[in-house]
């Protein structure tokens, strides 16, 4: 796309991946505009830069945070919590201003992240909630590590018995004895994501448990689709592990990208997550319309 307007109606973006996972991070700080709709879904055609969460970073409201996060999924829907964009937002924020300790305003609610280098970031992904009402789900489930729902044949169901978490997004795991490659999650995925148990949608995670500490997955996004990472969704996985006593309280998630996510359930109950964001290319973008230019290299 090109655009002709002024430099003073656009705001930098950087294209960045977290493990995979393809992020745009919008840096809108002292403005009072916002991405609109019609911005977000323009940005992610395959014209142009596709990208799995856009990073609308604002201006705190409350000064002791570093900044505000609106994310918004590539279909123009906002999502509560994105670990690995969390992630590409707090190496942008160190490229900056050279902090290594962030504390970041999301729907989610506050999250703390610590920068080491941008192979090793932390980000504490808060509490999982775990009760039915909170996930939420339209029935009442006594316990959540295990609920009744699946999908094929009644006699033979292709998968069945998923755990339930919210970590910012409501998530879904189901338990698989195969590599996840070998189930069409891309058929199935936006069934179960719409199911009238999920009232706001669902995340929907296939996990193939190897051993005690390591757990491979691949995950259908709300308002996304299949991508290559998930950091809520690997958050989920090993909280909801732990719960069915597959794995211990820490644990390599592995995503479709091949990059390995260390998540760890501490006795506190706080969720972290530790993994890369890797930067592609910056720009200037127009939040109105979703025009943009990426600058010379």
């Amino acid at each position: 796309m090109n655009d002709t307007t002024t430099n003073d109606t656009h705001v930098p973006f950087f294209k960045m991946n977290g493990a995979g996972n393809k992020i745009l991070v919008a840096d809108l700080r002292g403005r009072e505009n916002y991405i609109t709709t019609q911005a977000a879904i323009a940005l992610a055609q395959e014209d142009a830069m596709p990208y799995d969460q856009l990073m609308e970073i604002r201006s705190p409201k409350n000064p002791q945070n570093d900044v505000g996060i609106r994310i918004i999924n590539c279909d123009g829907s906002e999502a509560q919590a994105c670990g690995n964009g969390t992630r590409c937002v707090v190496s942008y924020l160190h490229q900056q201003d050279g902090k290594t300790h962030y504390k970041l305003r999301t729907r989610a609610g506050l999250l703390n992240a610590t920068y080491k280098s941008d192979n090793n970031i932390t980000v504490d992904m808060g509490t999982p909630n775990l009760n039915w009402a909170d996930i939420p789900t339209t029935e009442e489930f006594e316990n959540t590590a295990k609920v009744e729902l699946q999908i094929g044949p009644i006699d033979n169901p292709v998968l069945h018995s998923p755990s339930l978490a919210n970590m910012g997004n409501p998530h879904a795991i189901f338990w698989i004895d195969k590599p996840p490659q070998e189930y069409d999650l891309h058929l199935f995925g936006p069934l179960l994501e719409n199911h009238p148990i999920f009232p706001e949608r669902a995340n929907i995670t296939i996990a193939q448990v190897i051993a005690r500490d390591h757990i491979i997955i691949r995950t259908w996004e709300r308002g996304v689709g299949l991508t290559l990472a998930c950091g809520s969704a690997a958050c989920a996985t090993l909280v909801s592990a732990v719960r069915k006593d597959f794995t211990d309280r820490t644990a390599n998630i592995t995503v479709p990208s091949g990059a390995n996510l260390k998540i760890k359930w501490t006795d506190d109950n706080h969720v972290l997550m530790s993994g890369p964001a890797e930067f592609e290319f910056s720009g200037m973008l127009n939040p109105a319309t979703g025009e943009y230019t990426k600058d010379e290299t």
